[in-house]
């Protein structure tokens, strides 16, 4: 039997989620390989190219030479999110698929520009939604999408990671290269995944941001939490901070049960679910995995077969819709509508 070639992927930005978590992936890869590093710091990506035994590394400003490599197919963007939309568009005018981490851009009219330009191009783009591809949150849309819950009254959700100054990236803070505070880097989880757990879109908010720091947070906030109304009357009640320890859940209440899954967004913790069906105790014990090679290698299937992929880049674009709506009505102190 023929192997079909492994998807060529340049990873472009090599800081600390591309050290820590995307460049290992592709050692596991079925269906992709590590074709190319383009960083800011060319020395450190050549140090990185060795370790990882790639044989082509670029500077940022060498960019398009990365894109002219033939063995180049996709690109994996992990730059800041004010950086995103510029380097995916690239890609997409190059004729290369794009896998972009979340949240998709840093403000909504770039993430518009991303979608455009991956239609435009004929491109496939992704958004790095890697809870689709988890164990622990695939059961639990199982559960609801199956009923065994009945219909769903509230999912209570929160993401928080304590910000400490010279230990948390400085770019975090600024809402130009982050879009926002913890919000974006955190409550977009919340967002997408109970929208994806549901498979609705919401079309109301109420938010309210706070800040105890406010020297430090004085560009972003420091905690919001927002209340998210969806056509067949589930509410979800999300929060997120950079002023607590990394904590997450997901808490979905239903009219035949319930379930709980804590921590529920982290990679690399043993997820626990616990819950009630009727009289029907429900647990269970989720092993950590490598995420970022389940939604690397369904990319990568999805170029070779030549299919749409799930979660891409208009998901990412409604979420970055979500977020602005959320930011809107925690600025004005009233509900706002969510218009798509």
């Amino acid at each position: 039997m023929r192997i079909a070639p492994r998807v060529g992927f340049a990873v472009v930005g090599l800081g600390a989620i591309a050290q820590s978590s995307v460049l290992p992936c592709f050692a596991r890869s079925k269906k992709a390989v590590l074709a190319a590093l383009v960083g800011r710091d060319k020395k450190r990506a050549e140090r990185l190219a060795r370790k990882y035994n790639v044989h082509s590394f670029y500077g940022a400003d060498e960019y398009s030479g990365c894109l002219a490599n033939p063995e180049i197919a996709a690109v994996y963007v992990a730059t800041p999110p004010g950086e995103h939309a510029k380097i995916a568009i690239q890609a997409a005018d190059a004729g290369k698929h794009v896998l972009c981490e979340k949240p998709l851009a840093a403000r909504v009219e770039q993430s518009a520009q991303m979608v455009e330009a991956c239609r435009r191009n004929g491109v496939l783009l992704m958004t790095a939604y890697r809870k689709h591809f988890e164990p622990s949150c695939l059961y639990l849309k199982e559960l609801i999408q199956n009923g065994h819950l009945g219909r769903i009254d509230v999912i209570h959700t929160a993401f928080s990671e304590l910000h400490s100054p010279g230990v948390s990236l400085p770019w975090l803070l600024d809402s130009n290269m982050a879009g926002g505070g913890p919000l974006t880097d955190l409550g977009v989880y919340c967002v997408n995944t109970t929208r994806w757990l549901l498979e609705e879109d919401p079309v109301s908010v109420t938010a309210h941001t706070w800040a105890y720091d406010t020297v430090r947070f004085c560009d972003v906030e420091e905690g919001i939490s927002f209340r998210l109304q969806f056509p067949n009357g589930t509410v979800v009640q999300g929060s997120s901070s950079y002023g607590g320890v990394l904590s997450s859940f997901v808490f979905v209440q239903g009219t035949k049960g319930w379930v709980s899954l804590t921590p529920a967004f982290p990679f690399d913790e043993e997820r626990r679910l616990t819950g009630k069906v009727g009289k029907r105790r429900i647990e269970g014990k989720f092993r950590i995995i490598d995420e970022f090679v389940l939604e690397v290698d369904a990319f990568a299937s999805a170029i070779r077969n030549k299919r749409n992929i799930e979660p891409d880049g208009v998901q990412g674009h409604r979420d970055m819709i979500i977020l602005n709506a959320i930011y809107e009505s925690a600025r004005k102190q009233q509900p706002v509508l969510i218009g798509y």
